[in-house]
């Protein structure tokens, strides 16, 4: 079992952003920006092209409610999303709020903030999400 699935199933506490059956969002807790968020499906998959068509659509739409919640909460320009998929093996989508380019380069220090932040960041990205469906 990925350590992401471990947050997702509750076993590893996270600062969770927003779920439902099939999806799970919470802060990285090495974010590029304030409100850098994970989004990943319950389903332990590796790579994220071998989740079906229908999954890949759902996840996507799902990531856009929660990029939606955080643009209200965190004030940015847009918010980014990236796919890696080598540093956890478990699918997972980067949604960065960024001012520009330049915040979406993952070779840029990571910023550090403290639990009542964290706890706070993401308890406002929930009530925005919830807000929004």
């Amino acid at each position: 079992m990925s350590i992401f699935s471990k947050i997702a199933a509750g076993d590893i506490p996270s600062y969770c952003c927003a779920q439902n059956d099939e999806f799970y969002a919470f802060l990285d807790i090495n974010p590029m920006a304030k409100g850098h968020t994970l989004v990943i499906p319950r389903r332990e998959v590796d790579y994220i092209f071998d989740l079906t068509d229908e999954e890949i659509a759902r996840m996507h739409v799902f990531a856009a409610h929660v990029a939606r919640a955080i643009k209200e909460v965190i004030p940015c320009v847009k918010v980014g999303m990236a796919v890696l998929g080598l540093e956890v093996p478990h699918a997972h989508i980067h949604l960065i709020p960024m001012q520009s380019e330049r915040d979406m380069l993952f070779s840029n220090p990571k910023l550090s903030f403290d639990q009542a932040t964290m706890q706070a960041v993401a308890d406002d990205i929930r009530t925005a999400f919830e807000a929004l469906m």
